[in-house]
């Protein structure tokens, strides 16, 4: 697997913004009509959006997408660029329910797989990836959230040696968003 900066210049955008929408796919159906307006307004994002090193696409060794991942420092600065009302919509209800980001952290946002690539070990592969890159640069411990209707992951994370150490919940009317926020102390 090689990891390699997000470039809308030299990678297919249409394919990663369907591997950010299939990550969660639940709560952007609820604010779009259709996986296809949903990946359109994401594909749109990301064209606008300023990358940094911490967005990563995985390829494979012939340079085909397999996957991204995202990670944050507790000192990133927010993307505050306009962008649909929508999208802005489901960054409200990451804010409360995501990890709270400390110091010496380093926080995985997203690991996403290409369907056609799942069940090869390749999320083990780069959240073990994560985790040895994080203990290289020093960082105390890696977090991660880990939705409730995704009992894969949590699994995942926890044979890894991940530990749950809180539990966050949105609910509005008959809508309920979750997330397991899970550490692995280095």
């Amino acid at each position: 697997m090689i990891y390699e900066t997000f470039d809308t210049e030299r990678h297919d955008v249409f394919h990663v913004a369907k591997l950010v929408y299939d990550v969660d796919y639940r709560t952007f159906d609820m604010f779009f009509k259709s996986d296809k307006q949903a990946i359109d307004a994401i594909s749109k994002h990301l064209l606008k959006k300023k990358m940094n090193e911490n967005f990563k696409v995985i390829l494979d060794d012939d340079r085909n997408i397999i996957g991204y991942v995202s990670i944050y420092l507790h000192d990133d600065e927010h993307d505050f660029h306009l962008k649909s009302p929508k999208l802005f919509l489901v960054d409200i209800l990451d804010h409360f329910v995501l990890c709270d980001i400390e110091k010496d952290d380093l926080y995985l946002a997203e690991i996403a797989i290409d369907e056609s690539q799942r069940g090869r070990g390749l999320g083990r592969k780069v959240v073990c990836d994560v985790i040895k890159y994080a203990k290289s640069k020093n960082f105390k411990r890696v977090t991660l959230d880990a939705d409730f209707r995704n009992k894969g992951a949590k699994k995942l994370y926890e044979s890894i040696g991940f530990k749950q150490f809180n539990k966050k919940r949105v609910k509005i009317a008959s809508f309920e968003r979750g997330m397991y926020n899970m550490e692995f102390n280095l």
